[in-house]
Formats: C-alpha cells, structure tokens, sequence
C-alpha cells in the first residue's frame, strides 16, 4: 500500500469490510468493493481482499486510493460543447472521437483532461484518471454524458444508474430500415470468437433495448431509429441491432467494411439524457444536439422538415411513450471555466 496516502478510520460496530468504507467514502458501492479487491485495504495490520470480510467494533481499517497513473500529458486543443452546469454537476455534449478517459494505450487528450484543463470541480471517488465520470461513451460516440463535480452527487449519481432512474436515448443511421418498432431481450457477454466485440451468448448478462422505427430513405436502403436501453451493457445497441439483422452506419467493428465508405465515425449520437438530480431530486431531461457530421449525412437520406420534425425532443420522447418534461439545451447554464 502506498503508505504517503494511506488513510486511516476506527469501525463503529461489527459489520461487513465493504459497508463500513462505504459509510466513510461514499461512492458507489462497487467502487469501494474494486478498492478492497485490489489490495487497497487492511484491517489492522493485515491485506484483506474480500469485501464481505466482517470487522469488529473498534477495529482499525486502513486504506489508500489507488495513485495517478504516469500518464503522459496531451495539449488540450479543442472544446466541448456544455449543455447545463451548476455546483453539482456538468452535462455535456461529447463530440465524436473523444475518448473520455485517460489510459496507457491513449496517446491523445481526453474529456478528463479537457475538464481538468478547464479548472471544473470533480468528483474523485473513481480514481484520479476518471474524475467526475459516472458514466461513459465510446469513442466515435457523441452525444450526452453527466459529469459529477462532487462525490455525493457522483455517489447518487451512480444509485441511479444501478436502478435505471437515469438512462440515455439514443439516435442511430442503420444500413437497412426496420421493418417495425421492437423489443430486443436477449443476453450479452464477450464474444467468444471475437475478444473485440461483445455478442448474444447463452448464460450471458440480461439485456433489453427498445428500438423505435423512425424514418426510411426513399430508396429504403437506410433507416434511421431511435433507441432506449433498459439495461447498460456494453455495445448492447450495437449486438441487439446486430440480432435483427441492421449495423450502424459507419460501424466498423459490427458492420460491413467498404473502401467506398467515406463515413470515419459510427452515426450512433446519445441524443437525451434524464436524470433525478443529485441534490434537489428534481427530475431534468437533457437535449445533446446532433452534430453537424452525422446531421449532414442524415440530410443527404432525409428531407430536413421531416428531421426536424421527428426529432423534436417532445415528440421523440413520446415515440416511446414517455413524458416530455422541462428540457435543457445547450447554453442553458454558463460556460465552464
């Protein structure tokens, strides 16, 4: 343990290792069971790994947050579209080809180091390279993401994620309109034939997406849909397009490589973000603007009026049937920095 930063607490009762750091730390509970797996805690003088491990009344629990990784620093050249802000959280709009986080393999200026460069309040309790990040897009991805500015939002932030309170739809071009609005339930996990992508397995973890039909080209050669998760697997859009026979435009990865395609990014946008917010529990509905690449590529399928009009946030949201509360757009609040 790195003994410069190791911190020490005195258990109130007897209970589990887990329960009692999660009263002292906050955060998620997952995240304080990923610091007691990885060797970030004792309990007296003694590592312990498991977060179910039971303390006694008066025993002392040490602990350390795991330390910044030596990354190297990138030159932040660019800025981010912010949609709200205020002292508890930041809602922006990712532009497409950001990666959000730091990692030895990034060898580019992340969302984490626009935000630090920036001078934004973060959260920390995911670790220094994450701070403040609740949630996260891929890379060729844009669209909404909440960043939190403190733990106990990051903390009520994450509940909301586990109990689906909070969620995203989505927008996405795919290569073959759908025949009809459908459900998708069906289990992801690794791919067992391919390490870099995710697929349907059998024993895997339960999926649901609904996907609403939303528009076709003239020619019918592309379809435009919208989509609502109901549960946050990874590329579960993706896999579950995947089952009904449709790729994402621009999907390299799930879709079919062409050397005519010109299209550098997957056409997948985060369009609506809703959340309880952290503080007040108000709930708050978030518009992130489709960017300008994946709107000119839409316009060239799709008369702008008919767009325009089905994509009307209210309108959208009620394709699913769900309410239209108050909704935020960019510029509502005050730039960062």
């Amino acid at each position: 343990m790195n003994k410069e930063r190791l911190t020490t607490l005195v258990a109130e009762k007897a209970e589990r290792l887990d329960k009692a750091l999660h009263r002292h730390l906050g955060g998620s509970r997952n995240q304080v069971e990923q610091l007691i797996k990885k060797g970030f805690v004792r309990v007296g003088d003694k590592p312990v790994s498991k977060a179910g491990h039971k303390v006694a009344a008066g025993e002392t629990i040490a602990y350390t947050l795991p330390p910044e990784p030596d990354y190297e620093a990138h030159a932040v050249d660019f800025d981010v579209p912010v949609i709200y802000e205020d002292d508890d959280i930041l809602v922006i709009n990712k532009p497409s080809g950001l990666v959000v986080h730091p990692a030895p393999s990034v060898k580019e200026a992340t969302l984490v180091d626009w935000l630090k460069a920036k001078g934004v309040n973060l959260s920390t309790i995911s670790g220094e390279e994450r701070h403040g990040i609740v949630h996260r897009l891929d890379k060729e991805t844009s669209g909404a993401m909440v960043v939190a500015k403190n733990n106990a939002a990051h903390e009520k932030l994450s509940a909301q994620l586990q109990d689906k309170s909070m969620g995203r739809y989505y927008v996405a071009l795919v290569d073959h309109p759908l025949k009809a609005s459908v459900t998708v339930e069906a289990p992801i996990a690794r791919n067992p034939a391919n390490r870099l992508k995710m697929g349907i397995v059998a024993g895997g973890k339960p999926a649901k997406t609904r996907f609403e039909k939303l528009l076709e080209s003239e020619t019918r050669k592309v379809g435009l849909v919208g989509a609502k998760l109901y549960t946050g697997r990874t590329h579960q859009i993706r896999v579950h397009l995947g089952k009904l026979g449709r790729h994402i435009v621009g999907d390299r990865l799930y879709g079919f490589k062409s050397k005519s395609d010109k299209i550098d990014r997957i056409l997948l946008h985060a369009y609506i973000l809703y959340l309880d917010h952290p503080t007040t529990g108000r709930a708050m509905q978030f518009e992130a603007a489709i960017p300008d690449d994946m709107m000119g590529v839409l316009t060239t399928y799709f008369e702008k009026e008919r767009l325009d009009e089905i994509l009307d946030p209210c309108t959208f949201l009620r394709r699913f049937g769900d309410h239209c509360d108050r909704m935020f757009h960019e510029g509502d609040r005050r730039p960062v920095g």
